[in-house]
């Protein structure tokens, strides 16, 4: 048994003292033959391929489709016109009246009696739906 240990132990020292340089310190050269020198420049394409591999990733998942639906929803508030039936982000549906610049009349219900209807004044961004009238 003392045999192996005494073999393990030899072994060591010599492996140490191939790695030992003339003062003593160990070198680190020619212990590992498969070690390449790094290239700063590549290593830094690859610390920062993936933090633009993610931001590219966010952009064609989260804020290309976000902004495909805010264009479709100004082309949508800029077709309305008098008569289309709308719904407001507040929950209000009603029949447009009347429209200036940025502003639209709602015709939403009747007060009191069949003339006496209900206007309400809203901005054109306050508008979440468009249904067209069919004349």
């Amino acid at each position: 048994m003392t045999n192996i240990l005494e073999t393990v132990v030899f072994a060591d020292n010599e492996n140490a003292t191939q790695s030992q340089g003339a003062t003593g310190e160990v070198t680190g050269q020619g212990t590992d033959p498969m070690a390449q020198p790094i290239n700063p420049v590549m290593n830094t394409i690859v610390t920062i391929l993936p933090l633009v591999l993610v931001i590219v990733l966010l952009y064609f998942m989260m804020i290309r489709p976000q902004r495909k639906k805010e264009k479709e929803t100004r082309a949508m508030i800029n077709a309305m016109k008098i008569g289309d039936k709308v719904v407001t982000i507040g929950g209000i549906c009603g029949k447009v009246v009347k429209i200036k610049d940025e502003f639209v009349f709602i015709e939403s219900g009747n007060i009191g009696t069949l003339e006496e209807k209900s206007v309400i004044k809203m901005e054109r961004d306050a508008i979440k739906s468009v249904e067209v009238s069919k004349k």
